[in-house]
């Protein structure tokens, strides 16, 4: 079955790998492993193995069944190019996307060297977007691998936004996410940082989200950047909306 989201940008998601491992800064304070290790605590049998990453075969058919077209995180609770998830298994999990053209799938890696490396091994059906979390500027080479994918929607989210990131490249680049990170550990988020994202965007023609400022209470905080919500999507946009 798919999950509805609370993710701001996205309906639903769809977990055919669960668990990771961490890569960068980004991932000290992980939600999708504190939310393993809950779920894990509670019996969850997709969670037996807490945040080892497992991979999930009777998931693989969930989206053949949804008969709404949705937008649909893919892996929320992983990496799909993660080193232990084998290419064979991402080319399963590809031929299902490859197979729902009325579903839109987001593909979100901080691996993307190992998207570089296998990209050409997938298929990149129109409905498939992929993105890079890049969340200083200490890892803008991601984006530099992202754009040598030759998927119609290429996305960048900045969530847990940790530094300036000053004028990142965005030639080629569909759609940019920004986010302030959340729970009881999160790092401040700079306004400035944020506004300078923003005005580069406006200034490249790229769409701007603004997920969410973040903190302890993020709902508290919420997502008004200087009094104005952004939820911007990139185009072509699917043919239903969120």
């Amino acid at each position: 079955m798919s999950a509805k989201s609370a993710i701001e940008w996205t309906e639903s998601t769809w977990n055919p790998v669960t668990g990771c491992s961490k890569i960068s800064e980004g991932c000290l304070y992980c939600y999708a492993e504190r939310m393993a290790k809950r779920l894990h605590s509670m019996g969850n049998p997709k969670y037996s193995n807490g945040f080892k990453p497992t991979l999930h075969e009777s998931a693989l058919d969930e989206p053949l069944k949804w008969k709404r077209a949705r937008m649909v995180f893919v892996c929320s609770m992983s990496d799909l190019f993660h080193k232990e998830v084998p290419i064979e298994f991402i080319q399963k999990v590809f031929s299902i996307m490859n197979r729902c053209p009325h579903h839109v799938f987001q593909v979100l890696t901080k691996r993307s060297s190992r998207l570089l490396e296998i990209q050409n091994h997938l298929e990149w059906t129109p409905n498939i977007w992929v993105g890079v979390t890049v969340e200083s500027d200490q890892y803008t080479n991601r984006i530099k691998d992202l754009n040598a994918v030759d998927a119609q929607v290429r996305f960048i989210s900045m969530e847990p936004l940790l530094s300036d990131i000053p004028n990142p490249e965005l030639k080629g680049i569909d759609w940019v996410i920004v986010g302030g990170e959340s729970g009881p550990h999160s790092r401040p988020m700079r306004p400035e940082w944020v506004r300078k994202i923003k005005e580069h965007c406006h200034r490249k023609d790229v769409p701007f989200f603004f997920k969410q400022w973040g903190g302890v209470n993020k709902k508290k905080n919420g997502r008004l950047l200087d009094g104005k919500v952004y939820s911007q999507y990139p185009t072509p946009q699917p043919v239903y909306r969120i």
